[in-house]
């Protein structure tokens, strides 16, 4: 009776929060989301592409269905995530308070089934959310020329197959649906004390995933997989709380990253287990933020200059006995942002994970997975609109905690 309990709270939640559209801070680079399960949590993510755990992999390799034990498999999960950042003034053109915590806790659902459709070919779909941003300030704040809320949300639904083409070589391939919601706010003009802007959006918009999953040695697996990246033509209002400017629909173009990652899975003994991957992901499309009124006029434009990063990581899981499996990681994230056109909207900087988690066999179909991260950023300085009677001038200092739990079951 516990664990049917355990199952069906476990399937509720994740159910409620994704299709919800669960919202969070941003904690691999940027505002991409690699917390898309939490059995790779433990291992800081290292080796997700050649894992292949549960129906989490839909997300990481769906080439990694075909290494799922015969029949179905659903997966969900919950993580929450705890993200500080704290802003020091250090010469700003205007007066006013730190902000307080940009930050707060929020989390992020997933759901994954996978199941046997014929000899060597499976399908699954997941429901995940691989973007998420919100930064929000007190509206007196000293940098509320630059920002005072900012949030994005997305959700994606992921049907995906994969076929095993031998022993030694598998394939797969998925769709991508995704929405996106944004909201941005800020103040105005320093001629306009008190006012608001608020510019608020939404987008649906198709992208595709597929991966390999290679067979080196017995106990060697090596993954690769790939993410499109997925254009947005946002479209929405612009609202003043004072009549300084006229309200109207604006748009504005955004491309999500691809990602590259090459994984692998080395299995030294029955006891440990040894992970490592590197993963590139292309926000060098990201340029600017431009929101352009239905009139042709340019509302406002923020220059990004994102560049392409690399995350490492390296993992291990330890096998104490039949049940308990112990497991650990360690990675490193690179942040797009430069430090010239850091902004308040995303204060983002590199980031060093360390984490630990388990996976408890509940029975010899059901699994319960958990994990915690602490993610150690590097200050990041800021220096937006130089020269200007709105200039942002001073230092961030962030960190985040991550606690994550799955439970996955076969049928």
């Amino acid at each position: 009776m516990a664990r049917t309990g355990i199952r069906k709270t476990a399937v509720s939640l994740a159910v409620a929060g994704a299709f919800a559209g669960g919202v969070s801070q941003a904690h691999a680079s940027a505002f991409a989301l690699i917390e898309q399960n939490a059995s790779g949590l433990g291992n800081s993510y290292a080796g997700a592409a050649a894992a292949a755990e549960d129906a989490s992999t839909i997300f990481y390799n769906p080439a990694g269905m075909s290494l799922l034990p015969q029949g179905m498999q659903i997966s969900t999960g919950l993580a929450l995530i705890q993200f500080s950042a704290k802003f020091s003034d250090s010469g700003s053109a205007q007066s006013g308070g730190n902000g307080g915590d940009a930050g707060g806790l929020s989390a992020v659902p997933n759901l994954y089934f996978a199941m046997d459709v014929a000899k060597d070919l499976k399908f699954g779909v997941g429901v995940s959310v691989p973007f998420g941003l919100k930064t929000e300030y007190d509206p007196t704040w000293v940098g509320r020329f630059q920002a005072i809320k900012s949030e994005i949300k997305t959700i994606n639904v992921n049907p995906s197959v994969s076929y095993k083409l031998d022993d030694k070589i598998s394939f797969g391939f998925g769709l991508n649906y995704q929405q996106i919601d944004a909201e941005l706010t800020r103040a105005p003009s320093p001629l306009a004390p008190g006012a608001t802007v608020r510019v608020e959006g939404k987008d649906t918009s198709w992208g595709y995933n597929l991966g390999a999953m290679f067979q080196l040695a017995p106990d060697t697996t090596l993954g690769v997989s790939y993410r499109s990246s997925i254009s947005y033509n946002v479209t929405g209002t612009v609202a003043f709380s004072q009549p300084i400017a006229a309200d109207g629909n604006v748009s504005l173009d955004v491309k999500m990253p691809d990602s590259a990652s090459i994984a692998v899975k080395h299995r030294l003994n029955p006891s440990w287990t040894l992970l490592a991957d590197a993963t590139r992901t292309g926000w060098s499309k990201i340029k600017d933020l431009t929101i352009v009124r239905d009139t042709g006029q340019q509302l406002e434009s923020t220059p990004e200059n994102f560049k392409n990063t690399w995350r490492v990581g390296v993992g291990a899981v330890h096998r104490y006995d039949d049940a308990w499996s112990i497991k650990m990681g360690l990675a490193y994230d690179q942040t797009p942002v430069n430090d010239t056109d850091r902004t308040a909207r995303l204060p983002d900087q590199n980031r060093l994970w360390l984490s630990v988690g388990g996976q408890y066999k509940l029975s010899k179909d059901g699994t319960l997975d958990f994990g915690y991260a602490h993610l150690f950023i590097k200050d990041a300085s800021i220096n937006q609109n130089p020269g200007t009677a709105i200039q942002l001038t001073g230092t961030y200092k962030g960190s985040i905690d991550i606690l994550g739990v799955q439970y996955a079951h076969r049928f």
